[in-house]
């Protein structure tokens, strides 16, 4: 009997120290060049509500007085936002975009805000992203070996007149080194997490439990890194780079199976669906989009990697109303060569053809965008679809397969 009672004990403390056992602090590292530092304004939040789809991720996004959200729970550490090495960090909000020209988001923000949600746990993002960085040089991984110039492109440096010598210096010097100055930052914030979440608990350790890598623009334009951008397989090279990319952090990380998220970039929306200026994109665009998701598909990654494409939640009324926004600049430009006109007269004709253009509604939803087609409008609507559609892929690779 005395016996039975020491086993039903120790069971019993056993039990309540696996129950006060606190789970490791999931950290996600999200990566890439200027679309992760996110260039949409705040003063673009109203047009996410206009939408009865979106408007329930804009209800995520403020406060009940109507201010953005700061997360009890969710912390952050980022640095590129400035396009230096300088970290911001704390409680995270809105800020943590790219700085300059208001207060800005990036997908980090509704990331954050739905990871959180389908945890119920606090969460830790480092968060590393510059402007303009190639995969190709830039980020450059590792294992991927040292940048070479081809035969072609040394040869059209020469015929520019180029010093050949002094580029290819540079570019050894450059290749790699935001990929380092990424994997440095990471392991300086796990190196003193008090330091950025002050209620981090050494006891219960962390656990680096996703990445998201969100960058494209610099390779796809690299027209002497990809010569044959526009023919089937002209960007197996960014392939490649990639997979190896995801490897190398795996080993940096010491993650063999982090779960990895690819944000395919999507600018200009569906290819299928281009109007007849965006034609002369349309091949570049499908052949790197489909060499960005390539990856996911390899069997080495299957169940870890999965691409997310962001061409879902492009907006096609915002760019269209942008692109109709082309005559007033036309029109004004007609009325300043009239000089019978007043400043006045000239402004009251402006507003004129302006009102005749755009309805008061469509003159509402222009307020959406606040950057250029390229950095997707700089449109809130857009951002925050992306940050979640991130979320909601990292949250389907790290449940468990039956």
């Amino acid at each position: 009997m005395r016996m039975r009672t020491i086993v039903l004990v120790t069971l019993c403390l056993l039990l309540v120290d696996q129950l006060a056992a606190k789970d490791p602090l999931k950290i996600f590292v999200l990566a890439g060049q200027s679309n992760m530092q996110g260039h949409a304004q705040i003063t673009t939040f109203d047009h996410v509500g206009m939408d009865p789809a979106t408007a329930p991720i804009l209800a995520e996004m403020r406060d009940a007085d109507g201010s953005p959200r700061e997360c009890d729970q969710v912390w952050i550490s980022s640095i590129g936002n400035d396009g230096t090495e300088q970290e911001h960090h704390g409680r995270l909000t809105v800020g943590y975009g790219a700085h300059g020209r208001g207060t800005k988001i990036g997908p980090e923000f509704t990331f954050g805000i739905y990871m959180h949600k389908q945890l119920d746990e606090p969460i830790l993002i480092i968060k590393t992203a510059w402007g303009g960085k190639s995969l190709h040089t830039d980020f450059r991984p590792p294992g991927a070996g040292p940048y070479k110039f081809s035969e072609q492109q040394l040869a059209n440096l020469e015929k520019q007149g180029k010093d050949v010598e002094q580029i290819k210096a540079d570019r050894v010097q450059a290749t790699g080194l935001y990929y380092r100055l990424m994997i440095d930052h990471v392991n300086k914030v796990v190196g003193d997490l008090k330091r950025v979440y002050p209620d981090y608990d050494p006891d219960a350790g962390y656990e680096i439990a996703g990445f998201v890598w969100f960058q494209g623009w610099n390779d796809m334009v690299a027209r002497d890194v990809y010569p044959n951008r526009d023919k089937p397989g002209g960007y197996d090279l960014y392939s490649r780079l990639l997979a190896q990319f995801i490897r190398d952090v795996r080993n940096d990380l010491s993650t063999p199976n982090l779960p990895f998220v690819i944000g395919v970039m999507g600018v200009g929306g569906p290819v299928d669906q281009y109007g007849p200026s965006q034609q002369r994109y349309k091949s570049t665009h499908d052949g790197f989009r489909k060499a960005m998701a390539a990856p996911a598909s390899m069997p080495e990654f299957q169940g870890t990697v999965a691409a997310v494409l962001t061409e879902n939640y492009w907006d096609a009324e915002l760019e269209e109303l942008k692109q109709r926004g082309g005559k007033i600049k036309a029109k004004s430009q007609e009325l300043n060569k009239d000089t019978s006109l007043s400043r006045q007269q000239r402004e009251e004709a402006l507003a004129k053809f302006r009102a005749e253009l755009y309805t008061p509604r469509e003159l509402e939803v222009l307020k959406g965008s606040s950057n250029a087609a390229y950095h997707y409008n700089g449109s809130a609507k857009i951002m925050a679809q992306i940050g979640k559609g991130f979320a909601e892929a990292m949250a389907d690779l790290s449940r468990p397969s039956n």
